[in-house]
């Protein structure tokens, strides 16, 4: 009895002392200010995410970056290097959002780029909002764009509300869902590229109109100038030895292109003329110019409270989509793109000194390598047969419940049924999913079939299943969900993303400067974990959908 209870109080004691040493060092990281001084925050914050950056290509390219970029950043920030997405559907919209909110698409509701409304009977674009109107184009289109399908907050949202809106936020992308999802419902501007005009533009939802900054960069005409230097390697072109031979039949051409081999000629384009300067790394030159004139023209990181610039660079998506990342293309966007990240950092040094800007680094999704590359070196991979898939389970859904609309819409690898036709024919959605589920497992690379509504009765692995729980939404999601077997895509596109698998979730997070200690943790993170941990690091509550934790060995 005497032996036990020494025990239990070594055991009490031991637990005691733990928990007094986890209060310590937490007081430690919270730098609660001394008697008489104010809570200390950086002048600035800027984010950034880099669309298509698989986590590899820190290190692929590594020895030719410049030594004040991504290798400045790798040698002293702190580097989260098994950091993933935690949910299935890895795509641009669901990405941002997911970075800015610490959320999933199951709860902030950009479940993809597009999906299929329910309730309107019409797809949905991730930030279409026919309630606005463009500003600084004719293109009306390309301006109908705001937050308002997110739904809940984001880091910038709270930075914005925790400071009673004294804080100036800024968000920047060739895309549109790349500046509009990470600046926020509060942002005091957002601004994204319109290949039609050439000019960067903004929407009725921000202000009534360009402010002069913003009109004074569009007049200098900078896309027809770039687009004039045409695209040529950085480096002689027998230095890419990390890629595949530039020449491969199995990339796709610059629209206007002879041949998908360098150099590019990209002047005298007509119809949408500046499209084609987002798949070249002079995307990414525009995009760092105009923000660096954002933060300039706004004065950020001037004023009493912290602001924050969101910036997404998209051009290298673009090209990876085109060329897959094995290619020359894609190496030299990377290699450009170092240079780039080297100019913001000198302009913030330079801007608000060192050690007073937070900066951070992360991407949207990843993506796959090549399936011609795979199969060229006997690694298991394909391409789906999608027309084939649609006629079996038309035929299918025909023999067996008759003639009818069975499905209203596909997106994301998502069937959306007809409700109205399963009513009115007495059917259930099991009864449907059952028949597809049997048609579809036939097809090569297909993994499962899943009925979204019963998620919980899958026999898919636990793994996996969470992912797709993570992604699904009640209202926006389908019914029925294909999954697909690792390395195969769908798409006439050279690579492709949008998988539950580790090339696109495997992704790059990196926080640099005020209150970051140099350094890494392989322990496993997720992107959920990005906003809460610039909210600790901010003193800020963190956004409303948040599912993250802090980082902690991140803070110094």
């Amino acid at each position: 009895m005497s032996l036990l209870f020494n025990a239990n109080s070594m055991i009490r004691l031991t637990v005691l002392l733990g928990l007094l040493t986890m209060q310590v060092l937490a007081q430690s990281k919270q730098k609660v200010p001394a008697a008489g001084q104010t809570l200390a925050r950086p002048k600035l914050v800027v984010g950034v995410v880099v669309d298509q950056m698989r986590y590899d290509y820190w290190y692929r390219y590594y020895n030719k970056y410049s030594e004040g970029g991504f290798k400045r950043l790798l040698r002293d920030g702190f580097n989260c290097r098994n950091h993933h997405y935690h949910y299935a559907l890895t795509v641009t919209a669901a990405g941002h959002a997911s970075v800015y909110t610490g959320s999933m698409p199951a709860i902030h509701g950009i479940v993809g780029n597009d999906w299929y409304d329910k309730r309107l009977g019409r797809n949905v674009y991730c930030v279409g909002d026919t309630s606005v109107q463009a500003v600084g184009t004719t293109n009306a289109v390309a301006g109908k764009m705001s937050p308002r399908n997110l739904q809940v907050s984001t880091i910038t949202d709270q930075l914005r509300i925790g400071t009673n809106y004294q804080s100036k936020t800024i968000g920047v992308a060739l895309k549109d869902r790349g500046a509009i999802l990470p600046a926020g419902h509060t942002a005091n501007g957002a601004y994204w590229f319109d290949s039609k005009t050439g000019n960067w533009i903004t929407s009725t939802f921000y202000r009534s109109d360009l402010p002069q900054w913003v009109m004074d960069y569009n007049a200098l005409k900078r896309p027809t100038t770039l687009m004039k230097a045409g695209w040529q390697t950085l480096l002689p072109i027998d230095q890419y030895t990390e890629s595949t031979p530039d020449d491969q039949p199995y990339e796709l051409k610059l629209a206007g292109a002879q041949k998908a081999t360098f150099p590019y000629e990209l002047a005298g384009r007509s119809g949408d003329a500046f499209g084609i300067i987002a798949s070249t790394p002079h995307g990414n030159t525009l995009t760092k110019e105009f923000a660096l004139e954002a933060l300039k023209a706004e004065k950020l990181g001037k004023g009493a409270a912290t602001d924050f610039l969101a910036i997404s660079f998209s051009s290298p998506d673009y090209v990876g989509h085109a060329f897959g990342p094995n290619s020359v293309e894609e190496e030299d966007i990377y290699l450009r793109l170092d240079r780039d990240i080297a100019d913001i950092l000198s302009t913030l040094d330079a801007w608000v000194g060192k050690g007073n800007y937070l900066f951070f680094i992360s991407a949207d999704h990843g993506v796959m390598d090549v399936v011609d590359l795979w199969k060229e070196h006997h690694l298991p991979a394909g391409r789906l047969n999608i027309s084939g898939i649609n006629t079996a389970v038309k035929t299918a859904l025909t023999k067996a419940f008759g003639e009818g609309e069975y499905i209203r819409a596909s997106e994301n690898y998502q069937l959306y049924l007809n409700h109205q036709t399963l009513q009115t024919k007495k059917i259930t959605v099991n009864d449907v999913y059952q028949t597809i589920r049997e048609v579809i497992l036939d097809f090569d690379g297909v993994a499962d079939v899943l009925n979204l509504d019963e998620l919980g009765k899958a026999r898919l692995n636990d793994h996996l299943l969470s992912l797709y729980k993570n992604g699904t939404h009640a209202k926006r999601s389908g019914d029925i969900q294909l999954v697909v077997e690792p390395d195969w895509m769908a798409g006439a596109i050279t690579a492709s993303h949008g998988s539950p698998y580790n090339y696109d979730t495997h992704i790059p997070l990196l926080f640099y400067g005020w209150g970051i200690k140099p350094g890494e943790t392989f322990s496993r993170t997720v992107v959920a974990d990005t906003a809460p941990t610039v909210a600790a690091l901010l003193s800020l509550l963190e956004p409303s959908g948040c599912v993250g934790t802090v980082i902690e060995s991140v803070l110094k």
